[in-house]
């Protein structure tokens, strides 16, 4: 999995790409997130645009981030999840917590 940071609009957009197993990534895009709060940016996007598979260590990932930013005072939502992630975060009940949006450009309005 590669981790890339962009900021847009206010946001912070974070593009996972490839395989989301957790592991060693999991700890790159924890200390991403911190370092976020530390910068006092707490809008973030999550794109799954790229993101061809995802295991429990993933989805665990995803979820660590999330209370990560909410006890940040922040937020986190995903975005362009494909329909394998989205079945997945369907399967899981996490539809239900992560607000999650077709495209980085409807995330980014959704803070305003």
């Amino acid at each position: 999995m590669k981790v890339k940071t962009i900021e847009k609009y206010g946001a912070v957009v974070i593009e996972l790409k490839g395989n989301v197993m957790g592991g060693p990534e999991a700890q790159e895009f924890s200390d991403t997130l911190h370092k976020l709060i530390d910068g006092d940016k707490k809008n973030v996007i999550v794109d799954l645009a790229e993101t061809k598979f995802m295991n429990s260590s993933g989805l665990g990932m995803l979820i660590s981030g999330y209370t990560t930013m909410k006890n940040g005072g922040g937020s986190m939502k995903l975005a362009n999840a494909t329909e394998k992630i989205e079945s997945l975060l369907v399967i899981t009940k996490l539809i239900t917590v992560f607000e999650h949006y077709t495209s980085v450009d409807d995330a980014v309005n959704s803070f305003k």
